[in-house]
């Protein structure tokens, strides 16, 4: 394995896993921006209101994408495997 497979592989984990993420993390920010507005506009300061109804909205995106995700990482592993039985032989 040269420097360059090495280099180009890891960017590919890399972009793998913030495409996996992107999703989950922007239904996460939207719901926290949204639950900080309406606690800042009616003065509610409570830490378990702004958790809860982050943590089911990921959960329910984990549900909704999990096809999708789960075709992401399979692809990538496969080109991963054919990858590496091609430095094997």
């Amino acid at each position: 394995m040269t420097e360059g497979y090495i280099i180009t592989l890891g960017r590919e984990a890399l972009y793998t896993t913030l495409l996996i993420c992107a999703p989950l993390l922007g239904v996460s920010l939207i719901i926290g921006l949204t639950i900080g507005i309406f606690q800042a506009t009616t003065q509610l300061q409570d830490i378990s209101l702004s958790f809860v109804p982050k943590i089911v909205a990921v959960l329910i995106m984990v549900v909704i994408f999990a096809p999708w995700i789960m075709n992401i990482l399979v692809s990538f592993t496969q080109n991963l495997f054919m990858s590496i039985q091609n430095f094997t032989r």
